[in-house]
């Protein structure tokens, strides 16, 4: 199973985008009416577990790269379990990205000159250089 974002499309109001995907490599996505169910526990566990073997892949490939000895196979063989982990971690993070509250889109119309920067303008406040150490 590999993930491809570009074959997601936006997932909708009330969509969980599932850790799995159909036999001929779709995504799936649940329902939950907002409240999860058996599925959605078995979809956080799955994602749980895809988590921690990505950190196990991680440092397994920090060591075939650490190790100068390490020929084209194990290179190889880190590299296809690394895109397979990050695969399923930016799967996780669509999913869960997509299920976070949406801000309003309230604009703020109060043009009061206040003393305060928000950074907006890209020219946000600015620190001595003596403050960096």
């Amino acid at each position: 199973m590999s993930y491809d974002r570009n074959a997601v499309t936006t997932i909708g109001p009330g969509l969980r985008l599932l850790p799995w995907e159909t036999d001929t490599g779709k995504p799936c996505f649940l329902s939950t009416n907002g409240t999860p169910g058996a599925l959605a526990r078995i979809a956080d566990e799955i994602e749980a577990d895809q988590l921690r073997d990505g950190a196990d892949v991680l440092m397994g490939a920090q060591a075939v790269l650490d190790d100068r000895r390490a020929g084209e196979y194990a290179l190889r063989l880190a590299l296809r379990a690394a895109t397979q982990c990050l695969g399923d971690v930016l799967r996780i993070a669509d999913s869960r990205g997509a299920r976070l509250p949406q801000p309003h889109d309230a604009q703020d119309t109060d043009d009061s000159d206040d003393d305060q920067d928000d950074g907006a303008d890209g020219d946000g406040p600015q620190l001595p250089a003596e403050a960096c150490g």
